[in-house]
């Protein structure tokens, strides 16, 4: 079993442009299972995303938004990504981890958490909700896309900035949502790259968990 897993720090990027380097990424592993996994680390310019879904009315019309919409092949509501938050996309083959896409965001939650941790701010699940909570406010929203067993897109870490553009929709479609960042909940300054650099150093450690498949679940391959 391939462990390797590649992270790459790409810096303040446009939301297209990272969307063509993902699926360019999957569609190499697609046809050559022996390359190694990735995580895809970066900033975004503005943009609010929503996943592929009959229901929009989380954008409240979406006239009014500050700035562009870009419909994706994620699973969820409306979101806004920008300056201030870490992005993670990890494209990984889940035909190593036991096909299991339950499995699969828990493991992320818990990445989120610990990471989290290091800088002294309790972070946990909320029952029914994907995502990472500070008691009832969203400090990580996790969406993901997986195509033959390949995920791509991820999770949004708010370290720090504007929060401000999530009040022109419902986040994540949840009601009287509260959304936080790591500097709002402590009033330290924060740096998406240092953040960045604690996530590298944490996953680099913690994919093998993921790896680990439980005995009585079969692997298709």
């Amino acid at each position: 079993m391939n462990r390797n897993l590649r992270v790459r720090w790409l810096g303040r990027m446009r939301f297209a442009d990272a969307l063509t380097l993902q699926e360019k990424i999957v569609s190499k592993k697609r046809e050559d299972r022996s390359l190694e996994d990735e995580l895809l680390l970066l900033e975004h310019e503005p943009i609010y995303t929503i996943g592929r879904t009959p229901d929009r009315s989380s954008l409240l019309g979406a006239t009014h938004l500050p700035h562009p919409l870009f419909p994706i092949n994620r699973g969820g509501q409306a979101t806004y990504h920008g300056p201030g938050q870490l992005m993670g996309y990890p494209i990984i083959d889940l035909r190593r981890c036991g096909q299991d896409l339950h499995r699969y965001l828990r493991w992320l939650e818990q990445l989120l958490i610990e990471v989290l941790a290091e800088y002294g701010i309790p972070a946990s699940r909320r029952e029914s909700l994907t995502g990472v909570w500070i008691e009832n406010r969203k400090i990580a929203s996790i969406g993901v896309g997986v195509r033959h067993w390949i995920t791509m897109h991820g999770y949004a870490l708010n370290v720090c900035g504007d929060l401000s553009p999530f009040n022109y929709i419902v986040p994540c479609g949840i009601n009287n949502v509260t959304m936080t960042s790591m500097e709002k909940e402590t009033g330290r300054p924060f740096s998406v790259v240092d953040i960045a650099r604690a996530f590298e150093k944490l996953v680099l450690d913690r994919i093998v968990q993921l790896r680990i498949i439980p005995e009585s679940q079969p692997i298709n391959v």
